[in-house]
């Protein structure tokens, strides 16, 4: 899941949150991980199949991952109310009061649960930013056959206040996502935003881009280049020495050259560990489970002793 051509929005909205606010990404946030300071080489354990979360979401004030589309809008408007009731919002006292934001793309929005979720949020004032990606396909649907008004009047018709953004423009992003999370802070309720975008590479390495739009398409938003563009704008500016510029570059080798050696390095998972963590405590039923699929791959062994 690449984040290619959506920096801006998540790097712009991540450094808006403080030590309270509290995180739930879907699966595609790699850009507000790094600046939650979740080490984005762990974050491939996920979509290797070694593990369903790389990282404690307490540590970070920051979720695991959600594949399944739309549904932790629910989850983090419930844990946005939680925090309201736990007086952890509107306090006044900057190092407690918290909000919660929930990121997701414009294809979420066709979900039931996240219609849900907005309207729990409206009608309990839930301190909680709904901070929407629309990198205009939800996989090959084009937004324009998902909605036929901006998505951002997805709020309004829940009385939500709602605000679209230059999801390419970090300043602009940081700007917005910043006012809406004091606002939802302040105990004034939830607000959308939607991040106008574009998603640059494919939806997942699985997926074919080129047969749902042009190149042209494709050309036109790279010259919209979310991180060239803040470097042109720190260039011009004269805020951009290549001392710094070369600093950049030589840490991202660097993440490139751990991230290449770290994961070459990983051996296959015990397949068994799919069944820990489900529930906290025993379950019978998943215990049930666990014994069948250790019959079944002890199965395969038997067989080739068979034979």
């Amino acid at each position: 899941m690449q984040s290619w051509g959506q920096e801006a929005a998540q790097i712009g909205s991540g450094h808006a949150l403080n030590g309270q606010d509290f995180v739930f990404p879907s699966y595609r946030e790699h850009g507000v991980a790094l600046t939650r300071e979740v080490d984005l080489v762990e974050v491939l354990r996920i979509f290797r199949g070694l593990q369903h979360g790389a990282w404690d979401p307490a540590d970070h004030r920051f979720h695991l991952y959600t594949l399944v589309i739309g549904s932790h809008a629910l989850h983090a408007t419930g844990y946005a109310m939680a925090m309201a009731k736990d007086g952890m919002v509107a306090t006044g006292d900057p190092e407690r009061d918290g909000a919660v934001v929930a990121y997701f793309g414009d294809g979420a929005t066709s979900q039931g649960d996240v219609a849900e979720a907005l309207t729990f949020a409206s009608v309990y004032d839930a301190p909680i930013v709904f901070f929407v990606q629309n990198n205009q396909y939800a996989i090959s649907e084009s937004a324009t056959r998902q909605s036929r008004v901006p998505i951002a009047d997805r709020g309004k018709g829940v009385g939500i206040p709602s605000v679209r953004v230059d999801g390419n423009d970090v300043l602009a992003s940081h700007a917005v996502t910043r006012w809406a999370l004091e606002h939802a802070r302040s105990g004034q309720g939830p607000v959308l935003i939607e991040a106008f975008t574009y998603r640059r590479g494919a939806h997942t390495t699985s997926d074919d881009p080129t047969r749902y739009r042009s190149k042209a398409e494709e050309q036109a938003w790279a010259e919209r280049d979310p991180i060239a563009r803040l470097e042109a704008y720190l260039t011009a500016s004269g805020e951009l020495s290549d001392d710094y510029r070369a600093a950049v570059d030589a840490e991202a080798k660097a993440l490139c050259e751990r991230t290449r050696t770290t994961v070459r390095g990983w051996t296959r998972a015990d397949t068994r560990g799919m069944f820990d963590h489900v529930y906290a405590e025993p379950h019978a039923l998943v215990e049930a489970e666990r014994a069948w699929f250790e019959r079944y791959e002890r199965s395969f062994t038997d067989t080739e002793v068979t034979r």
